[in-house]
């Protein structure tokens, strides 16, 4: 499986980099070599040490390992948004999402909800044309569910394919082996839903 990409200038690299800052930061703080780390997710060192310099694109499934690893949830990549004054905490202003931009894989995920504790969690999905969530089907707890707001979304559940179109919803157990991509010409939006939280 080819995990490795190489981003391109601009935001995708400026995202890059700040994943790779987070991981190295962490790691040290755990005290871990990366070779440790490597051990414990089961993620080559070579793809580390390339996430930790901002050279590669890692797909989900690989976050997913790292972030298990390291005992913490996969939010924990996402930038920060700036942080507006005055709003409820249950309110969460469009300035404030939390982004995790996986690159040249071609994928934006924008956090919907307020930080805190939760049941649900809610995702604004950007796909170009050529993404995808990976080469490999990833699971899961719980459930996903959501809806194409644009393009088309090619989503595999469990070895089932189906292209879903705008105005198509769908829902399915987390546990299944499941990826998305996007084969079409336009960029893709999904509004997707995930309990208890992923991120």
């Amino acid at each position: 499986m080819n995990e490795v990409t190489r981003p391109g200038l601009g935001e995708d690299a400026q995202a890059l980099a700040d994943i790779g800052r987070r991981l190295r930061d962490l790691r040290r703080r755990r005290a871990l070599t990366l070779q440790a780390l490597s051990e414990e997710s089961g993620v080559s060192t070579g793809m580390l040490s390339q996430m930790e310099r901002g050279v590669s694109a890692p797909s989900i499934r690989t976050l997913q390992r790292v972030a298990e690893a390291l005992e913490v949830p996969i939010s924990w990549f996402f930038s920060d948004g700036p942080s507006s004054s005055g709003a409820p905490a249950w309110v969460l202003r469009r300035s404030d999402r939390r982004t995790l931009s996986l690159g040249t894989n071609g994928v934006t995920k924008e956090l919907l909800v307020p930080a805190g504790e939760g049941s649900i969690e809610l995702l604004y999905v950007t796909i170009e044309p050529g993404g995808s969530s990976g080469p490999t089907p990833y699971t899961h707890v719980g459930e996903d569910a959501g809806m194409v707001l644009e393009g088309s979304v090619k989503l595999e559940v469990d070895g089932e394919t189906c292209l879903l179109g705008a105005g198509d919803a769908f829902r399915f157990k987390s546990t299944l082996p499941h990826r998305f991509e996007n084969s079409g010409p336009l960029r893709a939006v999904v509004l997707w839903a995930v309990t208890p939280p992923f991120y």
